[in-house]
């Protein structure tokens, strides 16, 4: 399956979350595993002989294809989340947001330096979350190979925040 056989199964929102807005839902995907199957796969193809050690998923839908796509490269599996969700010690980052602040964490012992590291999530529109993410592999002394998303929002320019190369399926 192809990325333009992939876009069937995005469904378009338009005013949400609020008004103007809209919103890019991964929900049908979900649902057809051989959907999934392929969406995991031409997210992770590009980094296939790249040597990836640590894929980091990003809270919430980050993980649904950040565990297949570690699965696919033979990686592990480094969950980025919201504050006070993770049982150990932790890096935090926060980041400005449209109105107010936002802040990642991960693990202190996810990433042992020099380590070959992707950032995957679902989707980049401004880049901010991403952007906190490769901040938080850089404090754990990765080498970030890259940053891969199956949608990305063109117009909001987020792939610009992000000083690593930038691997998206679907472009809107």
């Amino acid at each position: 399956m192809d990325a333009e056989a992939l876009k069937q199964y995005i469904r378009n929102v338009p005013d949400f979350p609020k008004p103007g807005i809209l919103f890019r839902d991964i929900s049908p995907l979900l649902l057809d595993p051989k959907a999934v199957a392929a969406a995991a796969e031409a997210i992770a193809a590009p980094y296939r002989d790249q040597g990836i050690e640590r894929v980091l998923g990003i809270e919430s839908r980050g993980f649904l294809f950040g565990a297949p796509v570690a699965q696919a490269l033979g990686a592990g599996l480094v969950l980025v989340r919201k504050p006070g969700k993770l049982p150990w010690n932790t890096h935090q980052v926060s980041y400005a947001l449209e109105y107010g602040e936002d802040t990642v964490e991960m693990h202190t012992d996810a990433i042992e330096p020099g380590q070959r590291t992707l950032i995957v999530d679902d989707l980049i529109a401004t880049g901010g979350t991403a952007q906190a993410t490769l901040e938080l592999a850089l404090r754990s002394e990765a080498e970030v190979v890259g940053a891969a998303f199956l949608i990305e929002l063109e117009a909001l320019a987020g792939r610009t925040r992000l000083a690593t190369e930038v691997h998206a399926v679907l472009k809107y």
